[in-house]
């Protein structure tokens, strides 16, 4: 099988499984496990999977730029901002992720509800704007424009101010064993820093994000509340299955 074929191969697996081992691959097609990662490692570098510790899985859809991502899954979206604008009650505190999904939830909370939202995203800030209820405080730092949200020591040291009950937590990548990931290491910090500031911590994971993996863990499934999702898959049963509340949007 010549290089191309092969790595189509691979793709294709990826597509039809979810997943690529490369020892189990490499027995299949006789040759190297050398040979398979090679593949697998090109074929990373032109961001078409996620490397894995034995293999790869698909790359998530959602490390594509903020405007691309705008378009991506609106329905999906909408639905689980539904389910995740029900738990900011009357009077919490709230902090609000940045992305797609999170501006959903922003747009989806009540015209006359009276809360406050801590973000690091200015485009939720501006979304609130007509929400007159609502107390907003915008955390400043270095704009990170992938996902149009502050991160840095500046941000990081004004969430340490910050006493939330919930986070609703925005992720590229939801998958069983690869967990909750996102592709840029600073930005994984800067939500690990959020959610150690709230009582409670709901990932948003719209279903292109359900089964895919990016670069960087932000956290552990233990210490999130709950998944909010609208995907189906399989995946999702495997995480209900390792304990981890799953709400269904």
């Amino acid at each position: 099988m010549l290089v191309g074929e092969r790595r189509e191969l691979l793709l294709a697996r990826l597509t039809a499984e979810g997943k690529v081992l490369a020892k189990d691959v490499a027995a299949e097609l006789g040759v190297s496990e050398d040979s398979i990662r090679r593949d697998l490692r090109d074929l990373a570098a032109a961001g078409l999977c996620q490397r894995v510790y034995g293999g790869a899985l698909p790359v998530s859809p959602a490390v594509a730029d903020y405007a691309s991502r705008a378009g991506i899954a609106v329905d999906g979206k909408d639905r689980i901002a539904a389910v995740a604008a029900g738990l900011v009650r009357p009077g919490s505190t709230v902090i609000l992720d940045g992305g797609t999904t999170t501006l959903a939830v922003a747009k989806a909370l009540p015209r006359d509800l009276e809360a406050t939202v801590v973000t690091h995203s200015p485009t939720v800030a501006v979304a609130l704007l007509d929400h007159a209820g609502i107390e907003v405080f915008l955390l400043g730092g270095r704009l990170f424009r992938h996902s149009a949200v502050t991160c840095g020591a500046a941000a990081a040291e004004a969430a340490q101010s910050v006493s939330a009950d919930v986070f609703l937590l925005g992720v590229t990548g939801v998958h069983p064993e690869a967990g909750l990931t996102t592709g840029d290491a600073e930005e994984a910090a800067m939500k690990r820093t959020l959610a150690r500031r709230a009582a409670d911590t709901y990932v948003l994971a719209s279903a292109e994000k359900i089964g895919a993996a990016s670069r960087f863990t932000v956290l552990p499934f233990a210490d999130v509340a709950g998944v909010i999702t609208d995907s189906g898959d399989q995946n999702v049963q495997e995480l209900a299955d390792l304990g981890v509340p799953i709400l269904r949007a």
